[in-house]
């Protein structure tokens, strides 16, 4: 099933997604919910980031290439970083291309969406608590990066998290492909068996130390094949069996 969040004419809800057309629900996908029946075309809505995450914490060097292309090794245990709720944005938003830095990567990711409450959860049950999954770009600022310790703004500036377009629920994320195009040329490709440590490993190392609300977010890591974005560029994240993330880097305001 694929839920989607929504804008139409000035009122926000969520549907699932059927071909061209979306069904609204009542209540929303975080409980029991219903069909409404009333379906809308696609193109008449305006689709948002499909959650609201209270938190998105991301996993940094998790593809054994991508860590080595910035010249680093895996970690023995997971890097983690936090990208606050304001840097998250949806399919089709622009991404502000930062004031502080000359150097905007790309880092398409396959997200993890919450669906529970949950802490300290057992590696068995950990799809228990996943509602689906999406796509992200986890836009850096990687001069920014390279040059501070802590990542809060290379990796937390408005516009710094695209999720979308929708969230699937019945995706296994052991082994799809994640590619990312820039302008239509081709930057990253990869497979999520290609991961260092894997969605169920993740959620038992996140919750050993927080709590995960409905609606927070994973990023899983990037593959290999990141680089540079500029003003007007197209970077498109698309993960098979989800679908794409389209948007456009314009010139910050």
């Amino acid at each position: 099933m694929r839920i989607a969040r929504f804008s139409l004419d000035g009122n926000v809800a969520f549907g699932v997604v059927e071909g061209d057309e979306l069904d609204i629900i009542k209540g929303h996908p975080f409980a029991d919910f219903e069909r409404s029946g009333q379906k809308i075309p696609l193109d008449k809505v305006r689709l948002l980031p499909p959650v609201l995450p209270n938190k998105v914490v991301a996993v940094g060097r998790n593809y054994t290439e991508h860590a080595r292309e910035l010249g680093h090794t895996v970690p023995d245990r997971p890097v983690l970083f936090f990208k606050p709720s304001t840097s998250v944005i949806g399919p089709g938003d622009p991404i502000p291309y930062p004031s502080f830095s000359a150097e905007v990567h790309h880092e398409a990711e396959l997200a993890v969406v919450i669906g529970r409450m949950c802490k300290e959860v057992p590696r068995e049950r950990a799809r228990d608590v996943v509602l689906g999954y999406t796509c992200a770009n986890d836009v850096t600022a990687r001069d920014v990066q390279r040059a501070e310790e802590q990542w809060a703004r290379a990796k937390g500036f408005d516009g710094s998290c695209p999720l979308g377009p929708w969230v699937e629920t019945e995706l296994d994320p052991a082994d799809v492909a994640v590619q990312c195009t820039v302008g239509g040329e081709q930057r990253q490709l990869g497979r999520t068996s290609e991961m260092v440590r894997s969605v169920e490993d993740l959620i038992v190392h996140i919750t050993e130390a927080m709590t995960l609300l409905p609606g927070d977010v994973i990023l899983t890591g990037t593959p290999a094949g990141v680089g540079p974005l500029g003003v007007g560029d197209e970077v498109a994240v698309t993960i098979e069996g989800i679908g794409t993330l389209t948007n456009k880097v314009v010139k910050r305001d």
